[in-house]
């Protein structure tokens, strides 16, 4: 059985608001942008995505827990539970995927409470402070971690 070819796009609480929540602090993409701008990146290395967004943590868990089947590597933006949830990082770690964490903001230069990550530790990509663009960068990084290859 080959290896899958698809990634899975997870996005916390409130991202479903990109577009119009605090645009000076997160820009005025949407997160139907961030899903299409992600899907065109993985393409490019003939990878398709599977995208969730949620604001109830079980449902990004749950989705996680599926990925084990049919995923090669897991791109996240946790939100708010970046710096909260045990459990989410539990499930991060619990189903052996390369993980690639993306925060739209610069969150070491925000609240100090921003500044801890419990997805930072089982996350083999960093991508902090790149606006919605960072979310290709986190892809190519994740697909050349994935694949080996230095481009991606």
């Amino acid at each position: 059985m080959s290896a899958p070819r698809r990634l899975l796009l997870v996005n916390g609480p409130n991202l479903n608001l990109l577009g119009t929540r605090e645009p000076e602090v997160y820009g005025t993409r949407t997160l139907a942008d961030v899903e299409e701008l992600t899907r065109s990146t993985a393409a490019e290395a003939g990878f398709d995505v599977r995208a969730v967004q949620s604001n109830h943590e079980g449902v990004l868990i749950d989705a996680i827990h599926d990925a084990r089947t049919d995923c090669a590597g897991i791109v996240i933006n946790p939100g708010g539970l970046t710096h909260t949830s045990v459990v989410l990082r539990d499930a991060l770690s619990g189903v052996a995927l390369p993980v690639a964490e993306v925060h739209i903001s610069d969150v070491r230069a925000r609240e100090e409470f921003r500044h801890f990550s419990y997805v930072a530790d089982v996350a083999v990509v960093h991508v902090i402070g790149e606006g919605v663009a960072g979310y290709a960068t986190a892809t190519r990084r994740l697909l050349q971690v994935i694949t080996g290859r230095a481009d991606g």
